[in-house]
């Protein structure tokens, strides 16, 4: 019989079992309850992700457009050797087709941004459950969106953090995923993300940081430009080195990480020194007014999608040609500059004691006051006669001594008042001298300049500078100032003269002139040659060669002012710029340099005009041509002169670069198919000088852009002819040796050349002189009024010259005659009323 222990274990036994399977069923209970709410909440959200799909997904935009992605691209401007010379757009963008782009910057990208990019299907759950583990942990971010879902965000969505908008990501992710394969995605990421400083994509970011081409990448670049996705001022090389650097060296493990780069790649790109590009490194072709003009004539034509279209415009300038022109042209005004007196600091600041306060002002004075190029700003921070310290952008530090002080000297002294003294606290523009590698004072030029270059065969613009500095003065000369071009106008009243009969042997004297009031009709004038002195007779030749003004007004006077007026039309010029009085013989108009430019290339080819021109061809972003240019060649219909004027006036011209004033041209270039005439005005307001070769036409103008006087001792001859021989030494080593051929209808004689119909004995022989031998001639350099002496013209020639009662002389009307087959001489009332007459018409 069982024992009481026995039977006491038994309800024992009953109650835990009853417990262990109460328990069961609440496991059990739970555990269903659990599948069911788990299952509700699937269900759920299936539910709610169907009626959002159903709700969203037609909204959704339309991405197809996609598969031919075509982001906003700007505007370039290229040299007709293909140099870009200036973009414009909003976006700075190259796109590049993901075949281009170097593996190295993919895998960059693709370490930080989405390792498994090629294996999921557009939401990576991996990264996300890894991103909140690592954040959660405060390890360095790695973020959870895919490249898929940053693509569908920043080419459709907004920024904002709403779950709508997240909800929008998500969908369109999926959708870009069906659409695009893995390589579209990636090359639209890589060519639409923003960079900074106005970049977008990778070729852009290379360019802009590195200044070089995306192709030349290496792996510390990639690593460097692969940060830039998360925060591109954050991680900006220019603005935060340090926090660029940190996030480049992590990028670089990550490579390493995932196999991208072997380990010894990764120690050597760690250890590469970056060469950031600064706004200061620019070294590409200045040509700002180049393709600001062209961007004027692009814009009139295609409006503001201009600037995103991708449209390629190809200009007809030589990049080397148009380099050589901005060296030349702001060497020259900088060498004025030299001459003039120091003007003072361009601003005083106060320089604080803190370091970090100090730093802000001088940040804020640089600020104020940008380089313009090679003229850079700078802050004194010590100041003596001898040495001066100053600080320029990004903390640097230099001295000033000796040489470098020159300029400034009369801002050194004690004695210097306030406005110009040199002291702590001055923002003051300084230059580096690269040859003896010091620093020198200089300061901003007020004077501006111009230079233009044509192709005088079919009128191509090879180089254009409009100005000093296109950021300071945006103001195009070339094309836009209009001003008085002195002497370098007289040329085209000479080849008027040459139609007249006047021939280089002409005698032409070169005495005092003056006119009254009576003949004015205004103030009296008295014109004066540029050295107050007179020559007496010389032939045509050597007075333009020594471009003496007596001369040109007395060749105008028989020319006549309504012809010359008519005259200068040929070449370009306008009549209503150009009033049909004896000022012309001055260059009193008005031009453009352009205008010179045009007007000289019709000596230079031969007699033909040509219109200047600038954009070639225009394409799109593939290449293909929208506008493409092409120039008449010469024809007789555009002949503005005969072949026989412009070979004779090239003679003349010639001399002036051999012996005249511009005889430095020979003497330092060594051709002599060189041609030209400088220019300065009344009270030295503008000089030039117009010359060519029968390639290559190039004009110069220097002036202050509100007129008043450069100088006592300024000249074409000093101030632009030196720019123009700067230029010249590089593009004659293009330029062949050129004999021009004799046109037919010359002949020559002596040395000289002739119409055929004016040769010696038959053209006008002298002009101003008397015609007896009993009357004396003007002593050289007289003073006082001399009236103007008739001209000696043969019956043989035709002529418009009056004969006082307002009747025209014609050789060929013996009436109009002396006995001795002479034109009459005229009484001096009779000659007044003829010159008010010039004057008047």
């Amino acid at each position: 019989m069982p024992s009481d222990s026995s039977e006491a274990s038994q309800p024992s036994r009953q109650r835990k079992s009853k417990g262990g399977s109460t328990w069961r069923q609440s496991l059990l209970r739970l555990v269903l309850w659990s599948a069911g709410a788990v299952l509700a909440g699937a269900v759920s959200v299936f539910i709610l992700a169907a009626v959002a799909l159903a709700v969203a997904y037609p909204n959704l935009p339309d991405i197809s457009e996609l598969s031919d992605y075509r982001p906003k691209l700007p505007l370039r401007v290229y040299s007709a050797d293909g140099v870009m010379l200036g973009e414009f757009g909003e976006e700075r963008r190259n796109l590049t087709p993901i075949g281009q782009i170097p593996a190295v910057m993919k895998n960059a990208v693709l370490a930080i941004e989405d390792a498994r990019f090629y294996s999921h299907s557009g939401v990576d759950y991996r990264g996300l459950l890894r991103a909140a583990i690592a954040n959660m942990g405060r390890v360095k971010s790695q973020g959870a969106s895919t490249i898929t879902m940053q693509v569908a965000r920043n080419v459709y969505l907004s920024s904002e953090k709403t779950i709508t908008r997240k909800l929008y990501e998500v969908l369109l992710t999926f959708k870009l995923e069906h659409l695009l394969t893995k390589d579209q995605i990636l090359e639209i990421y890589m060519n639409q993300i923003y960079l900074g400083n106005r970049s977008y994509g990778f070729a852009a970011a290379c360019e802009t940081y590195f200044g070089k081409p995306l192709k030349d990448i290496t792996v510390a670049e990639a690593a460097m430009l692969a940060g830039l996705p998360k925060s591109p001022s954050g991680n900006n090389p220019i603005a935060n080195p340090t926090r660029a650097r940190s996030r480049q060296l992590y990028i670089i493990e990550r490579m390493e990480e995932n196999g991208f780069i072997t380990q010894q790649q990764a120690e050597a790109a760690k250890k590469q020194e970056l060469k950031i590009r600064q706004a200061s490194d620019y070294v590409g072709t200045h040509a700002e007014y180049v393709a600001e003009t062209a961007r004027q004539l692009v814009f009139a034509q295609y409006g503001e999608d201009a600037y995103t279209r991708g449209l390629n415009v190809y200009t007809t300038v030589n990049a080397a040609r148009q380099e050589a022109a901005y060296k030349a042209l702001r060497k020259g005004i900088m060498d004025y500059e030299k001459r003039q007196i120091y003007r003072g600091p361009e601003e005083f600041i106060e320089l604080p004691t803190d370091r970090k306060d100090l730093e802000d002002a001088i940040d804020d004075a640089l600020g104020d006051h940008p380089d313009n190029g090679d003229v850079m700003a700078a802050v004194v921070l010590e100041a003596g006669p001898k040495k001066i310290v100053a600080v320029r952008q990004n903390a640097e530090r230099f001295e000033i001594v000796g040489e470098g002080l020159r300029a400034a000297q009369s801002g050194l002294s004690a004695k210097a008042p306030p406005k110009i003294r040199i002291r702590p606290g001055a923002v003051i523009r300084v230059m580096h001298n690269t040859a003896k590698n010091a620093w020198e004072i200089t300061q901003l030029p007020e004077v501006e300049g111009a230079f233009v270059a044509l192709d005088p065969r079919n009128g191509a613009i090879q180089a254009m500078v409009g100005g000093f500095d296109f950021r300071k003065n945006k103001f195009n000369h070339v094309t836009q100032a209009w001003r008085q071009p002195g002497s370098g106008f007289k040329p085209f009243i000479y080849s008027a003269a040459l139609e007249k009969g006047f021939t280089p042997t002409t005698i032409v004297n070169d005495a005092p002139l003056f006119f009254d009031s009576g003949v004015t009709g205004g103030q009296p004038w008295e014109p004066k040659n540029y050295d107050g002195k007179f020559e007496g007779p010389m032939p045509l030749h050597q007075a333009l060669a020594k471009s003496k003004n007596m001369v040109s007004i007395r060749v105008l006077q028989a020319v006549g002012t309504q012809n010359a007026q008519d005259w200068v039309t040929r070449f370009g010029f306008e009549a209503e710029k150009h009033p049909p009085y004896l000022t012309m013989a001055l260059g009193a108009g008005s031009v453009t340099p352009m205008q010179m430019a045009a007007g000289y290339s019709v000596f230079a080819n031969g007699g033909y005009r040509v219109n200047p021109w600038l954009v070639s061809r225009v394409t799109d972003f593939k290449g293909r041509v929208l506008v493409e240019t092409q120039p008449p060649l010469p024809t007789e219909a555009m002949r503005a002169i005969d072949a026989r004027n412009a070979f004779i006036m090239d003679r003349l011209l010639a001399e002036i670069t051999r012996s005249g004033t511009a005889a430095k041209v020979y003497s330092t270039l060594k051709r002599p198919d060189l041609y030209g005439k400088t220019g300065t005005t009344n009270d030295s307001v503008d000089t030039w000088f117009n010359g060519f070769h029968p390639h290559l036409v190039a004009v110069v103008w220097m002036g202050f852009d509100n007129p008043k006087n450069l100088g006592d001792r300024e000249t074409g001859g000093s101030m632009s002819l030196p720019v123009w021989i700067d230029f010249m030494q590089s593009a004659i080593k293009q330029l062949p040796e050129v004999t021009p051929a004799a046109p037919a209808g010359v002949v020559n004689v002596n040395g000289e050349w002739y119409f055929e119909e004016y040769a010696p004995g038959n053209g006008v022989s002298s002009l101003g002189v008397p015609l007896t031998p009993t009357e004396p001639l003007p002593a050289a350099s007289s003073p006082g009024p001399a009236a103007a002496a008739p001209v000696t013209i043969p019956p043989s020639l035709a002529s418009t010259r009056g004969t006082g009662n307002g009747t025209p002389i014609n050789p060929y009307d013996k009436s109009t005659l002396n006995a001795d087959g002479q034109p009459p001489v005229r009484s001096p009332e009779e000659q007044r009323r003829s010159i008010l007459d010039l004057f008047r018409n």
